[in-house]
């Protein structure tokens, strides 16, 4: 029986800044759905919302998993839920191993704490399968990474925790031809009756080897369109206008977008302008 994932009516803001204005989504274990839309339209916000970042305020809406309401819960409760957050810009950590910091998080989300043999087997065949440095294990974790080893490392994570659903929030960027290829067959591996995936990302090329069984396009803080992988090539080669034409969206003031990254600062892909 497949786990779902239900974002229903989701609204949120970052301090007085409308984001989300409405988000309904649905994903089953077994699929894999695509989110595209221009920069600042709130993909990254959902993302964080989902897993539970105290940044933003829900102001209206459900997340539901399997029926179970999942505002309540803390980001390490919704990942032992079986929710898992691959980032954008993955932060380092000194004087914790790559390996320690993955051995502890299989045991807070699981309960369990992982054989050393079985663990050792388990990252040694996930490392190679990511074509990973050898001495990963032993360096801190992220800490001298390259960005794509950051993203790989993600990956490698999420192959180890095992969730029921994975959020790759453009875990695409940074990345190098050969590396895409690596990661993007990694990742749609692993869809199966008891994984579902979740992805954010503004390129082509990712799709080419994590196939979505569904494409969402947002923008200004809603899910406007959704269909399936040939909406892909359309977005490709004409960009969104042809959306908000279709749909009579209003495009977004500079003035508006201006004070929105101002906002946000770092984190402005986070944030959507007022329609």
């Amino acid at each position: 029986m497949s786990d779902v994932l239900e974002i229903k009516g989701l609204c949120a803001r970052v301090e007085e800044k409308e984001i989300l204005k409405g988000v309904d989504l649905t994903i089953r274990t077994g699929e894999v759905h695509a989110i595209m839309g221009p920069n600042g339209t709130g993909k990254s916000t959902l993302s964080s919302c989902i897993m539970g970042s105290p940044k933003y305020q829900i102001t209206g809406g459900e997340i539901l998993l399997n029926g179970e309401n999942l505002l309540p819960l803390q980001v390490d409760e919704r990942a032992r839920k079986g929710l898992f957050l691959a980032y954008q810009y993955p932060a380092e950590v000194s004087g914790v191993t790559n390996s320690d910091f993955i051995r502890a998080a299989m045991k807070a989300t699981t309960g369990v704490n992982p054989s050393l043999f079985k663990f050792i087997k388990e990252y040694d065949k996930a490392c190679m399968e990511l074509k990973m440095p050898s001495d990963l294990a032993h360096r801190y974790l992220n800490e001298g990474f390259s960005g794509g080893e950051k993203k790989r490392n993600e990956i490698l994570q999420m192959k180890m925790l095992k969730p029921k659903f994975a959020i790759l929030d453009e875990i695409d960027s940074g990345l190098d031809v050969d590396a895409l290829r690596i990661v993007g067959e990694n990742v749609y591996s692993m869809v199966n009756e008891s994984f579902g995936c979740l992805l954010i990302t503004h390129y082509e090329r990712l799709l080419d080897y994590i196939k979505p069984d569904y494409v969402h396009i947002m923008i200004h803080g809603r899910i406007v369109k959704t269909g399936g992988p040939e909406l892909i090539s359309k977005i490709d080669a004409e960009g969104y206008d042809w959306v908000k034409e279709e749909l009579g969206i209003e495009d977004f003031g500079e003035e508006e977008e201006k004070k929105t990254h101002v906002l946000l600062g770092s984190c402005a892909r986070n944030t959507s302008k007022k329609a």
